[in-house]
């Protein structure tokens, strides 16, 4: 596997490793920010998305319930159309000609009680069926109120943490696009691509106790010699991240001035 990139010559290899880890240093300060943001966000998130679907629920429920209310009043309009006819049928009952004419009533009269019997059923039916969706209403806006009053507290308390990391987070995004200003675009892009698949955000870590600072695999001395002499940029064989050493941005000591 190749550990090590070409890089262009006009920077000193050891400038693009300090600004790299810098870099690293900066970014990581801002993901402690957003920690102490915890789930907040997401929690704040949910609730909105819980607050449109119980809006969304108790419209729904409120445009079947006028349904029912409609039904029902048709109903009972029809029960009353069903009722007079039957007492219009009764009184012509008693001047009929013949019994042909008094049967042909006779039927009528029993077809709108049946018409009134079903009626009846379907106003029972669509009671219950109101009952039920009222109940569901009540019970779907104290959800919502409930809902609505997380979401202002969760609200608050981000807010909260918010104005007081916010100028901190800031300076940080500033200072971060400063550097990332001064690191050549192709090393800028892999250490995004490597920060975006590490699961802890880092992708320049240090050599600790003699193994990479992010995934704690062993590096052999010869390479941390490497690491050390900041000639080449070295990366993991294990984890991919870029490798340095752990006085990276201490000043150079100046051994050649004593001689």
């Amino acid at each position: 596997m190749n550990t090590q990139h070409q890089e262009d010559k006009s920077v000193p290899i050891s400038e693009k490793l300090k600004a790299l880890y810098e870099l690293q240093t900066v970014v990581s300060d801002i993901d402690k920010i957003k920690t102490l943001r915890g789930e907040l966000p997401l929690e704040v998130q949910d609730l909105e998305d819980d607050i449109a679907g119980l809006t969304t629920r108790v419209g729904n429920y409120s445009d079947d319930i006028k349904t029912l209310e409609t039904s029902i009043a048709n109903r009972k309009a029809a029960i009353k159309e069903s009722e007079a006819l039957i007492a219009k049928y009764t009184e012509q009952q008693n001047n009929v000609r013949n019994n042909r004419e008094y049967d042909s009533l006779s039927k009528e009269i029993e077809f709108q009680k049946l018409e009134i019997e079903l009626s009846d059923k379907r106003i029972k039916e669509f009671t219950t069926d109101l009952a039920t969706k009222k109940e569901a209403v009540d019970s779907s806006k104290t959800q919502l109120s409930e809902r609505q009053e997380d979401l202002e507290r969760k609200k608050r308390e981000l807010e909260e943490i918010t104005a007081e990391t916010k100028i901190e987070e800031e300076k940080l995004k500033n200072k971060a696009e400063k550097i990332e200003g001064i690191i050549e675009p192709r090393l800028l892009t892999a250490f995004k691509r490597i920060r975006k698949n590490a699961r802890n955000g880092l992708s320049v870590v240090t050599v600790q106790r003699d193994a990479c600072g992010g995934c704690f695999a062993k590096i052999p001395p010869q390479r941390q010699m490497d690491i050390a002499n900041r000639k080449k940029i070295i990366v993991c064989e294990y984890c991919g991240r870029i490798l340095v050493d752990k006085d990276i941005l201490e000043p150079e000591q100046l051994s050649e001035e004593s001689k």
